[in-house]
């Protein structure tokens, strides 16, 4: 990875590995919240010279250090700075929306030395879609700089009316300070000395009064002490299988620094750089994963997403009353209305899956009267199905853009090239997907569960009579006999589009198809043209769209592997799915800190090596997710807290002895339980729960205590 990036609630720092800004830099770096950017440059220099990058690295996902030193210095035929004289180290974090940044600076050299060290630094407040080069637009100005004796302020005064300033201050006596943004500090450090400078980075929007910094080692304690709240209140998980564990562990730290809270609680933002914001899908989707490790996100999720369910028809953001949200931003051109972003709504998917997460929730946690205060959002949600969603009353679900600046494609794959027939040639919209009928099939068959437990047999027996014709018209339509699979799509003329694709994966979890063709699907996901050693490809090799360094016709995308992954263990297709597990487990070896990335290429593992793509987020929410639903599935735990029953069917991986899984949230109360690998291949399993008037069933020959 070329870039480091750290983040804390909306705040994010994206620098290049030297932990530096430069102007020019074609990914837009810089220190960005709320969709503007409040630093465009940062350079430090020692003695007017570019410090040699060491080392850099974020393993901790919070906190990150950069390890460098001086160049050899001369001028005039005089000797400066010996190189390697100096070590520099960055160490940089965010609390309480303040980056904190502290330059540490050590002399190796035999004798004392004098230099000083200089950050040069500006703010363009530009609007991250100006950034991305997506937008352009009407845009306010800057109002000018102002400088103390240890604080630099850069003004701005944007379209939008609102008032945004970056204020740079720092705990050193300064050599100089300019209003052209350059800073200088002198050093004078005996054999082996060090000494510090801590710059804080504070940006403001609006008038209001923030607090001041904090000692940056008690903002430190704080930001430590809450991913140690994070931590005890997450499910823990112990493997003898260590790339397992690391990926675990990887993915609850990454999922930890992607949550936001806009006042409605919790909930884990799309991934960045470019996506730290709500989104419909991606959000509900990273929830869904964490059910297992912590589910009060998707309580979280739920209620930001409720709070911006669509109200109007409006097809500048292709808004209508009941959909679930596509994406929001904050910035400049979406407070202007140069964008439609405010939220813009054009999803296909993000409704029906917010229904599936809110059933999915009762299913672990049984909260009813979380249920009970949503109601009003599920009806609305259900009508948009029917009403909206459906444009053509055929019982699917189609999407068909309306607003001109939104998007073309609106399920997971949204890229242009996406929804491509067998011929080449792009399907038209309006276009129902195939996974979008089977979460709708799936979110009226839970709803009609949970009305049915509150005693609303009449509204349940309707929804579950919708969802029967839908499944009965779903096989006939989507189903192709020629390759025994189903279609991707139906395109503007109901005609199937053919190609093969992993989309189907994800019906596996509705539980919409009979056996018999569940058998085909799953057998050609694992198959060589669509399973590359390393993931199901989101397209078959051999296809005519096929791409293996595409961005949706022929890369691996671990989060859609996942959905296929969880579907194929609910049906009781384990050890296909532990072949896709260990594939993704394979892949990430080759991420840096075991990172499953947003998607890599599609390449076959005979080349011995994942191969990444070029702008993939990292990290992103629902890669992060994977391996928590990995621990799902080896599992076999699909809880129903309705009927208070927990059915597990633990299938542990091929190189894998022992899984020890601790505080499983389920209802009021806790599951704890070790599996273990037998000589003869069975597993011993060991119970401890508190889960009282729970019904336990364990399944796959284990021994049980």
């Amino acid at each position: 990875m070329d870039y480091r990036v750290i983040k804390e609630d909306d705040l994010f720092f994206l620098t290049d590995s030297s932990g530096n800004i430069p102007e020019t830099h074609s990914y837009g770096l810089g220190l960005y919240s709320r969709d503007t950017r409040f630093l465009s440059k940062l350079d430090l220099k020692i003695n007017d010279e570019s410090p040699i990058l060491l080392s850099s690295e974020a393993s901790q996902n919070y906190i990150a250090k950069i390890l460098l030193t001086n160049p050899h210095i001369e001028k005039n035929g005089e000797l400066i700075l010996w190189r390697e004289s100096v070590e520099l180290e960055r160490t940089r974090f965010i609390s309480e929306h303040i980056l904190y940044e502290t330059i540490k600076v050590k002399n190796y050299s035999p004798k004392p030395l004098n230099f000083d060290i200089s950050i040069h630094v500006d703010a363009d407040f530009a609007d991250m879609f100006i950034v991305r080069g997506f937008q352009s637009g009407r845009i306010g100005k800057r109002t000018g700089q102002e400088v103390t004796s240890d604080s630099l302020t850069f003004h701005y005064l944007g379209e939008d009316k609102l008032y945004r300033a970056t204020k740079i201050t720092w705990d050193k006596e300064p050599k100089y300070i300019r209003k052209s943004g350059d800073v200088g500090f002198d050093f004078s450090l005996k054999h082996n000395e060090e000494q510090t400078v801590t710059l804080m980075i504070r940006p403001q929007i609006g008038s209001e009064n923030k607090p001041s910094a904090n000692n940056p080692g008690t903002a430190l304690s704080q930001l430590r002490a809450s991913y140690k709240e994070w931590e005890e209140g997450i499910t823990k998980i112990s493997t003898d299988l260590q790339p397992l564990q690391r990926l675990v562990d990887r993915g609850i730290g990454d999922l930890r620094v992607l949550l936001t809270d806009l006042g409605h609680g919790k909930f884990p933002v799309a991934g960045l750089p470019w996506f730290g914001v709500p989104f419909g899908r991606d959000s509900i989707i990273a929830a869904l994963q964490m059910l297992a490790f912590n589910p009060e996100i998707a309580k979280g999720t739920l209620q930001t997403l409720a709070h911006y369910q669509g109200k109007n028809k409006d097809s500048w953001r292709d808004e209508e009353p009941g959909k679930i949200m596509h994406e929001i931003r904050f910035g400049e051109l979406a407070n202007t209305g140069q964008i439609p972003f405010t939220p813009y709504y054009g999803t296909i998917d993000a409704t029906p899956l917010f229904l599936i997460l809110l059933t999915e929730y009762v299913r672990w946690t049984g909260d009813l009267e979380f249920f009970k205060e949503l109601k009003e959002n599920v009806e609305a949600g259900l009508n948009w199905i029917d009403k909206f969603g459906d444009r053509d009353n055929d019982l699917f679900v189609e999407y068909h853009q309306e607003a001109s600046k939104g998007l073309g494609n609106q399920g997971w794959k949204d890229s242009g090239d996406s929804i491509v027939h067998r011929s080449g040639d792009l399907a038209k919209s309006p276009i129902a997907l195939v996974e979008v009928q089977g979460y709708v099939y799936q979110s009226k068959i839970g709803i009609a569960e949970i009305y049915e437990s509150m005693g609303k047999k009449e509204d349940a027996e309707k929804l579950r009579n919708q969802a029967s014709q839908l499944k009965q018209k779903f096989v006939k339509d989507f189903w192709m006999e020629d390759v025994s699979f189903l279609a991707i799509a139906l395109d503007e003329n109901k005609d199937q589009v053919g190609t093969l694709t992993s989309n189907p994966g994800h019906v596996l979890l509705s539980e919409i198809l009979e056996k018999d063709k569940a058998d085909e699907v799953v057998k050609t996901l694992i198959s060589p043209k669509m399973f590359s050693g390393y993931g199901i490809r989101t397209m078959a090799e051999g296809e005519n769209g096929y791409n293996p360094m595409s961005y949706h016709d022929g890369s691996v995308w671990p989060h859609d592997n996942s959905m296929t992954i969880l579907g194929m263990s609910k049906l009781g297709y384990q050890e296909e799915a532990n072949l896709v597990m260990e594939g993704l487990i394979d892949a990430a070896d080759h991420f840096e800190y075991d990172r499953l990335p947003e998607l890599f290429c599609g390449y076959s593992n005979s080349g011995g090596k994942a191969i990444k793509y070029p702008v993939a987020c990292s990290p992103q929410a629902w890669a992060a997710g994977t391996p928590l639903i990995f621990i799902q599935s080896i599992l076999g735990v699909f809880p129903n807290s309705l009927k208070k029953e927990i059915a597990l069917k633990p299938n542990l991986l091929t190189k894998m002895n022992t899984l020890r899984v601790s505080h499983l949230s389920i209802g009021n109360g806790e599951l704890s339980f070790d599996v273990e690998r037998k000589f003869d291949g069975s597993f011993d399993v060991k119970i401890n729960t508190n889960t009282t008037g729970y019904s336990i069933t364990i399944q796959n020959g284990c021994l049980v205590h």
